[in-house]
């Protein structure tokens, strides 16, 4: 009896480990970009090729983690409610008929701050605990609200955004 009691602690106790450790993915722009939250109507339009553009009417230009990344899962699992799996056929279905072109794919987070740092106009998401100052929250799908962040706010300044 006690060594089943010892057991279930045991479980309860990994689980609670586990979750505690969960990941937060939050949406990010370039901490140089004017944009200080958007929401979750736009991002929905942005990440499933729909015409949207940002509040400053720049066109959006959304940057993808690799195919079974745990935070492009969660991503899109928790901002559009689909699996990997459904946007994928998403994509193809819109590049098939000629209506879109998938977020540009980065081989990892550190490519996409980098990535961020050095095209403004662009957005991305990833694990909250890579934040830092080259970039700003600018959505949480976790909490299902703009994130400002304390992340501090450089001058913005005009460069030319890659495609």
């Amino acid at each position: 009896m006690m060594n089943r009691l010892m057991l279930v602690l045991a479980g309860i106790a990994l689980y609670l480990a586990a979750n505690r450790g969960a990941a937060e993915v939050v949406v990010v722009v370039s901490s140089e970009a004017d944009l200080k939250s958007l929401d979750r109507n736009t991002l929905e339009n942005i990440y499933l090729g729909r015409p949207a553009r940002l509040p400053d009417g720049t066109n959006a230009v959304p940057l993808d983690l690799p195919e079974g990344s745990a935070q492009r899962i969660e991503f899109y699992a928790e901002l559009l409610n689909r699996s990997e799996a459904q946007i994928k056929a998403h994509w193809a279905r819109l590049i098939f008929t000629g209506r879109g072109r998938p977020p540009r794919i980065l081989a990892n987070s550190e490519a996409l701050l980098d990535w961020l740092h050095r095209n403004p106009g662009s957005i991305g998401y990833l694990d909250r605990s890579l934040v830092d100052e080259r970039v700003r929250v600018v959505y949480s799908p976790a909490t299902g609200s703009e994130a400002p962040t304390s992340v501090r706010s450089l001058p913005t300044t005009s460069g030319a955004s890659e495609t």
